[in-house]
């Protein structure tokens, strides 16, 4: 049955598909909900923590991250070889929500005993004031475990299980009408995570409460709260699909499913044996590598303006509200109707050439604002060259954020579903739970090293714009490379089946 011009553009959802689509509807907003939350929570701990500064941030992703990356990919990879895929999904959501809980409870009302602060002012006397970061992120340590497992979180919850979910029940065809409704799903959640977390940020400090000795303590024990009621919320709905029969099918202990089981050194193989997968692994290497150039450069110059933890969260929470109206907007209004009536190319050219545009404009301002044009601009509107250039950057982060949520992920995850099942899955959980954290470190050695020679971000900050040119130009020739390939697959409906691997190791590794 053909829908009508509205509700083709509003919803192009069949009445006997609701009892499937509308819980993944809900449960992608929700882990979304957690996800947005959880990035201004992450960032407000660690960039106001004493002693820190966005300097940390690189260090906590060489250090931190890429190594969590890959103990996660390893513990998905090992569950998916011995339980139901369902209840991987369960195991990996309570691995989360014990952690939100243990830090809520018990981390970060004893931060201040289980910190070593006298050892880490020793460091800080006896190594260059390029390592700074490093110190901060060993001084913070609960903090950093935070800023981690939330970066895990948007990795492994969003990334691989819900949208490796989303892609082994949904057809091609299907994923073309549901994809752009559930992206205006994550959109809004962004909106009204934004107004929560500025709303929490803004909360005064009510001494009759059990927890927290200050408003931002008791400011974080409701953030981590809500994602763990979210969290239990999201494993119901899962469930529920499962009761229902739109879930995963049931685990198969064939010979021919034995044979392609495969640990996560086998993953990185399905990335070397094939060029489609490559590309995907370059774009979403690029694209992270590009943020992360950009975005250690704003929340530097945000936390001088915003030093106090608590009004860092607010603004951060108020640029999560306009990325969430701008990315709504978009996906009802734009978005859909491009990738539907547009190739894949030019659907997945469109953020690149925008973090190219706006990252060119925030990088000028930085470089030239303490000149007269910059002075005079400030004067214009009232305020700082510092808060300007704070407006630009938060621009920049707002269209490129939007981008992402909008055409970035939703052609992503299309260009998996020509893959094969166990090609899909394998090689999802190696490019999102890996390639993404490589490009993540990537620009953070980047920026470590640029540390380490200048000493303070703002000196770095030239260098880091010309890095940022050469990245996406990597990425828009992945984008045309895997564009020509999508096309070809999808016209003639074929499906490209995994690389060959030497069954005798893989069940040797599994």
């Amino acid at each position: 049955m053909e829908f009508s011009k509205i509700r083709s553009f509003l919803w192009p959802v069949h009445r006997h598909e609701h009892e499937k689509f509308i819980p993944m509807l809900i449960m992608f907003f929700l882990i979304c909900f957690n996800y947005n939350l959880l990035r201004a929570t992450k960032d407000a701990l660690v960039v106001t923590a004493p002693a820190s500064g966005a300097e940390a941030i690189p260090f906590i992703k060489v250090w931190g991250i890429l190594p969590c990356a890959l103990l996660f990919t390893w513990i998905f990879t090992r569950l998916s070889n011995k339980l139901k895929r369902e209840n991987v999904f369960y195991a990996l959501m309570s691995i989360f929500l014990i952690f939100f809980f243990l830090f809520g409870f018990i981390l970060y009302p004893l931060r201040d005993h289980l910190h070593p602060n006298a050892f880490a002012d020793r460091l800080q006397e006896i190594l260059p004031v390029g390592f700074k970061g490093m110190i901060a992120m060993f001084r913070n340590w609960t903090f950093t475990s935070f800023y981690i497992m939330s970066e895990m979180w948007s990795t492994m919850m969003m990334t691989v299980l819900f949208w490796g979910f989303a892609n082994e029940v949904t057809t091609v065809g299907d994923a073309r009408r549901f994809y752009g409704l559930l992206g205006i799903s994550c959109n809004f959640s962004g909106v009204v995570s934004g107004q929560v977390s500025t709303l929490l940020s803004h909360h005064t400090f009510n001494p009759s409460l059990p927890f927290g000795q200050d408003a931002w303590g008791q400011s974080v024990f409701f953030i981590n709260g809500l994602i763990i009621i979210f969290g239990i919320a999201c494993m119901c709905l899962f469930r529920y699909l499962h009761v229902k029969g739109y879930g995963y099918q049931s685990k198969t202990t064939t010979a021919a499913t034995q044979e392609i089981k495969m640990g996560m050194r086998k993953n990185f193989a399905y990335l070397a044996k094939s060029k489609y997968l490559i590309c995907i692994a370059v774009i979403v290497l690029m694209y992270n590598l590009s943020l992360n150039l950009v975005e250690v450069v704003w929340k530097d110059q945000v936390k001088q303006l915003y030093p106090n933890p608590g009004d860092f969260n607010a603004y951060m929470g108020q640029v999560l509200t306009a990325i969430g109206i701008l990315a709504t907007t978009t996906s009802i209004f734009i978005s859909g109707n491009i990738i539907r009536k547009f190739s894949w190319t030019f659907s997945a050219m469109i953020p690149p050439m925008i973090l190219l545009i706006t990252g060119i404009g925030f990088f000028a301002f930085m470089l030239f604002k303490d000149s007269n044009t910059a002075t005079l601009i400030a004067a214009l509107f009232g305020a700082t060259p510092l808060a300007i250039g704070v407006f630009f950057g938060s621009m920049q982060n707002c269209l490129s954020r939007a981008s992402k949520y909008t055409l970035f992920d939703v052609t992503k995850e299309l260009s998996f579903i020509p893959l094969s099942k166990e090609c899909k899955l394998k090689g999802k959980a190696a490019i999102d739970g890996v390639g993404s954290r490589l490009g993540k470190s990537g620009g953070s050695v980047i920026h470590q090293g640029l540390l380490m020679v200048f000493g303070t971000i703002l000196l770095s900050t030239p260098y880091v714009g010309v890095i940022l040119l050469f990245a996406i130009g990597g990425w828009i020739v992945a984008v045309k490379s895997l564009g020509k390939k999508f096309n070809q697959l999808t016209a003639q409906n074929e499906t490209i089946s995994v690389p060959d691997v030497d069954p005798t190791l893989a069940n040797q590794e599994a």
